[in-house]
């Protein structure tokens, strides 16, 4: 996949999977976030992935688009997570978070309501950004390419997909 074509995905999706790390354990969620160039914008209160990613600051996001098994596209953003706290410093940040996050239909509700669930005690909203360090594409390309037929008696599942295995550079971005 292009660079283009990569930020074009990244900008689409509002959900993706992000990937963290402690004491040589990964550990992997869902998170709502609105994407930025080079940054992500994400809400949530504190458990085990705040934990982690305030202990190691190192995660990843994955984000993808899938239409069926042998048409898929998926990005994998590395980057540093980095905590937009209620305070002075933060305040521009964080009031520039809770506005693109605003956007998003219910943006507030997995995090708040996951933690409602859990515990009576107060919910304090916590904003972040993931700061991308880099991003990869991976797209896969129809197996249907003229010349290549299945033969008769089989089916597309006898045959392997082909998979494009571009990137956007592997390249360290400018904050």
């Amino acid at each position: 996949m292009s660079e283009k074509d990569v930020e074009e995905l990244v900008a689409a999706a509002t959900i993706g999977r992000l990937g963290c790390s402690h004491d040589d354990h990964p550990y992997i969620v869902p998170i709502s976030f609105v994407y930025e160039r080079d940054r992500l914008y994400g809400f949530s209160t504190y458990g085990r992935k705040i934990e982690w990613m305030r202990l190691n600051p190192n995660v990843c996001v994955e984000v993808d688009e899938i239409a069926d098994r042998l048409h898929w596209a998926s990005v994998v953003i590395i980057g540093r997570y980095r905590e937009l706290p209620d305070s002075s410093q933060y305040k521009k940040e964080r009031d520039h978070a809770r506005k693109v996050l605003a956007s998003l239909s219910l943006w507030w509700q997995p995090g708040l309501s996951s933690r409602r669930l859990k515990s009576t005690d107060p919910v304090v909203p916590l904003f972040y950004a993931i700061d991308i360090v880099s991003m990869t594409g991976h797209r896969t390309v129809a197996n249907q390419i003229k010349g290549l037929n299945h033969a008769p008696g089989h089916t597309e599942r006898d045959s392997p997909s082909l998979i494009a295995h571009a990137t956007s550079g592997e390249k360290p971005r400018n904050s």
